[in-house]
């Protein structure tokens, strides 16, 4: 606090009636409740926040994704989901990704003021990802992750594909990803998470110069 000199020589500490959050902003946040015959998910997020998480899949491998993700984002998440995995992999992975681009459709709200498009190069050791997210209101997605083998950990490398689809739809988004080059397909799959989650921080990022402004000469997302 900036201290100022009174009438009589004194000091008197200047306060502020800028609200007592980092950005000024009332945070963006959203509830997201998903049942199916599949899967039954809860989900909480907060787009502005300092990246805690609380998640639960059923598969650690996708647990820690989601977790990174969460922490390079800057997001706090709190998420469970209870799915067939009995059956397969595949409704838990693509029905989180569902949730997770709706929950951030719903926190965004109107979209008035946001950056609305992000990219990221993300180097992870000998491993090189890139991502690129358009908040555009139109689905899209486009995975490129050169993983060659079927598990990495206890995850089911074919359905990364599956998640980014369904966080597409969810999100109404278009959302590339793709390895550039790397050895270890964990890393290729880590470095695609981090670089996706700091591409739509960025996204969601507000412009203040653009504050009541929505970024397309559409006047919808």
């Amino acid at each position: 606090m900036a201290k100022t000199p009174t009438a009589a020589g004194k000091t008197r500490t200047a306060t502020s009636d800028k609200p007592k959050t980092a950005t000024g902003y009332k945070p963006r946040t959203a509830t997201i409740k998903r049942d199916t015959t599949e899967t039954q998910i809860a989900l909480k997020l907060n787009i502005d926040g300092t990246g805690v998480y609380k998640v639960s899949t059923g598969i650690r491998f996708f647990d820690h994704m989601l977790e990174l993700f969460t922490r390079h984002g800057g997001f706090d998440l709190t998420l469970t989901c209870n799915g067939d995995l009995d059956v397969d992999q595949h409704h838990t992975v693509e029905d989180v990704g569902i949730a997770l681009g709706e929950a951030f459709n719903k926190a965004l709200g109107n979209k008035k003021g946001i950056l609305r498009a992000g990219y990221f190069v993300m180097a992870m050791d000998e491993t090189l990802a890139v991502a690129a997210v358009d908040l555009s209101g139109r689905v899209a997605y486009v995975v490129d992750d050169k993983v060659k083998v079927r598990l990495v950990g206890d995850f089911q490398s074919e359905l990364l594909a599956d998640f980014f689809d369904g966080f597409a739809r969810g999100a109404k988004a278009n959302v590339h990803v793709k390895t550039m080059y790397g050895r270890s397909n964990h890393h290729k799959i880590e470095a695609i998470f981090k670089a996706f989650a700091r591409a739509l921080r960025g996204a969601c990022s507000r412009d203040e110069r653009m504050a009541e402004i929505l970024p397309s000469t559409k006047g919808l997302l």
